[in-house]
């Protein structure tokens, strides 16, 4: 499948996310769905990521023409979940309409790659990011601010502007 730039939005976020904002991700992903973004990548890690999934995964059984797009970072990623995440990453996994594995083998560099191919095929970003400057999500953010991608915050803070 081909990714239509223009209507897809992609999710970044902490791993230590425990659905402090769910309700606010479905309503995210409704608003995005109302203004023409039909196509969701989430980059499959624990924590916020799976949790995008799962909100696309709902919104898909109320539209018909959303498409999930599950990206890993590496051939084997789904071995390092367990228990509720394991079965969330299933969900995902299973709600997914395409599978796209970036990497064959995992390195520090399959993660960044991940994080690549999700901002450099979409026109938005939802995050769950709390402004520290290290780590996955805030390299995702830069990435997508140096493009110029707008961006939605759900974990607001009076210090950061994601926007500028």
């Amino acid at each position: 499948m081909e990714i239509e730039k223009n209507i897809c939005a992609a999710f970044t976020g902490h791993r230590c996310y425990r659905g402090e904002a769910d309700a606010l991700l479905r309503h995210e992903v409704e608003r995005l769905y109302a203004e023409g973004y039909r196509c969701f990548i989430t980059g499959m890690s624990w924590g916020f990521d799976l949790a995008a999934g799962l909100a696309v995964a709902e919104a898909k059984r109320l539209h018909d023409d959303i498409r999930l797009v599950a990206a890993e970072p590496f051939a084997g990623f789904r071995d390092m979940f367990d228990g509720r995440s394991a079965e969330d990453y299933d969900a995902v996994l299973a709600a997914a309409d395409e599978r796209v594995c970036v990497c064959d083998a995992k390195s520090a560099r399959s993660y960044m790659l991940r994080n690549d191919f999700m901002v450099d095929n979409s026109s938005f970003l939802v995050a769950w990011y709390d402004g520290l400057p290290h780590g996955g999500t805030a390299y995702t953010v830069k990435r997508a601010r140096r493009l110029r991608l707008p961006i939605t915050n759900l974990r607001p803070s009076p210090q950061l502007e994601l926007f500028g």
